[in-house]
């Protein structure tokens, strides 16, 4: 009896699991923010907007390789969904402008973080999977001592990346 429990239980668990990863079943202008939580978690991160509206950041950093974003209007009730590490949100960065702030409200917090040994920058990390080639990459951007971003890195991920002929 207690292993066809299990049997029934354990399926329903991993696919409840699965659907909240991206926010599936969520609807923008119906779902609460408690709503948003209690189906995605809590948030890694939460900026607040000039307009009232709030972006909660959903990190499945490093293996899920997606940061959503859920925009809530000041009334608690959820606005719009988003997977932030795109190409086209990466292709916004401008070196040489963009603050730490600005790339933190487009893209999330990071999934790693630290500091390069011989040159006064800051790194971040951010890991991605390239549709529709479902391509494994990642993003390192870095940061001047002044908080501007200085170099934006995109590339294969080198950890999964196979020697040509290996199978």
């Amino acid at each position: 009896m207690r292993s066809s429990a299990v049997c029934v239980v354990l399926p329903a668990l991993l696919t409840t699991a699965c659907a909240s990863f991206d926010g599936r079943g969520l609807v923008a202008g119906r779902s609460t923010a408690a709503e948003v939580e209690a189906r995605m978690g809590a948030p890694a991160d939460r900026i607040s907007l000039p307009n009232g509206d709030s972006v909660l950041y959903f990190s499945r950093q490093p293996a899920g390789r997606a940061m959503y974003a859920v925009t809530v209007r000041s009334d608690g009730v959820m606005k719009s969904i988003e997977q932030r590490i795109t190409r086209q949100n990466i292709a916004k960065i401008l070196t040489g402008a963009w603050t730490k702030n600005e790339v933190r409200e487009l893209l999330g917090p990071p999934a790693l973080a630290g500091h390069l040994a011989l040159k006064p920058r800051e790194w971040w990390e951010y890991k991605f999977r390239e549709y529709p080639d479902y391509e494994y990459r990642v993003l390192w951007v870095q940061f001047s001592e002044d908080g501007v971003a200085r170099e934006v890195l995109d590339m294969r991920d080198p950890e999964l990346v196979r020697p040509s002929g290996a199978l």
